[in-house]
């Protein structure tokens, strides 16, 4: 009976660290999907078993009830954004709504889908319909990112801070100046190139990509070492030093690359979330006055 209290309170205790450490997505054993998977059940049998004259339409009875509930549900999804700036513990924690925020917005796939009816035009109910599963796809990109791209950037920075590489970075730099001093012109002239260019440089796309076509450190390594691929290896040759601090250097970059991909793909889908959640907005505004317009 001695041993039986420790372990019941080690095994209160692990239950409660994993609680403590689980996700939104797993909030609260899956509470928010558990519902939103009812009420996406629940619309799916309603249409069903409901036998709507002439068809199912987003005017139907039926219908309304569906885009009422969608509509409200939006308008509610985008108060995320607000929802973030307060921090508070409990059942309407942060982690709680975000939870809430991805389970119901997904269940506006069923909602939103059945609630037109399957009746899809080029009129601004369909483009409501369309910004909506953008907004939803956007989303789920969101969701993926936030899962799998923090633990990549750590293994990536290998314990180091994003400061600490960069410092790195320029530590190679000071090293790669001072070795290229006794290298001819021309010689030196390639590392130079490699000094000058800007690490952070290259477009959105290169960023996304991590492809660097236009590196002036790996046409400055190659360079140096098509020179010294005939040379015999004295071990007191600048030129060999130089090579092995530009190796460095790249290994340096590729890293700092990899992590502003990461970075960049942890932050960009919510410049395209964003923006449609508001484009929605308007379309679904635009929607209920045309629907009540021509009631």
């Amino acid at each position: 009976m001695a041993s039986e209290a420790p372990r019941r309170a080690m095994q209160t205790g692990r239950i409660r660290s994993d609680g403590a450490h689980d996700g939104f997505l797993r909030h609260n054993n899956f509470q928010w999907l558990k519902v939103a998977g009812s009420v996406s059940l629940l619309a799916i049998l309603a249409y069903l078993l409901i036998d709507v004259q002439p068809r199912p339409n987003g005017g139907s009875w039926y219908g309304y009830i569906l885009g009422t509930v969608g509509a409200g549900l939006i308008v509610w999804l985008t108060l995320l954004g607000l929802r973030k700036r307060t921090m508070t513990p409990g059942a309407w924690s942060l982690k709680a709504w975000t939870s809430a925020h991805v389970y119901l917005g997904l269940s506006l796939i069923v909602i939103g889908t059945l609630h037109t009816g399957f009746q899809f035009g080029w009129n601004v109910h369909t483009l409501a319909y369309v910004l909506m599963m953008f907004v939803i796809v956007s989303g789920i990109f969101g969701v993926s990112a936030y899962a799998t791209l923090p633990r990549a950037m750590s293994a990536n920075r290998d314990e180091m801070t994003e400061a600490q590489m960069l410092e790195s970075l320029r530590a190679i730099d000071r090293q790669l100046h001072e070795a290229a001093q006794p290298l001819e012109l021309r010689q030196a002239e390639l590392v130079r190139s490699s000094l000058e260019q800007d690490p952070f440089g290259g477009s959105l796309w290169q960023r996304l990509s991590g492809n660097y076509p236009d590196c002036e450190t790996r046409a400055a390594q190659a360079a140096v070492r098509t020179e010294n691929a005939y040379k015999p290896k004295l071990g007191n040759d600048p030129l060999e030093k130089v090579d092995a601090l530009l190796s460095r250097k790249e290994a340096m970059l590729a890293r700092v690359r990899r992590h502003l991909r990461l970075k960049a793909l942890l932050e960009i889908w919510l410049y395209v979330h964003v923006p449609l959640t508001f484009a929605l907005l308007a379309a679904l505004f635009a929607h209920i006055i045309s629907v009540f317009f021509y009631w």
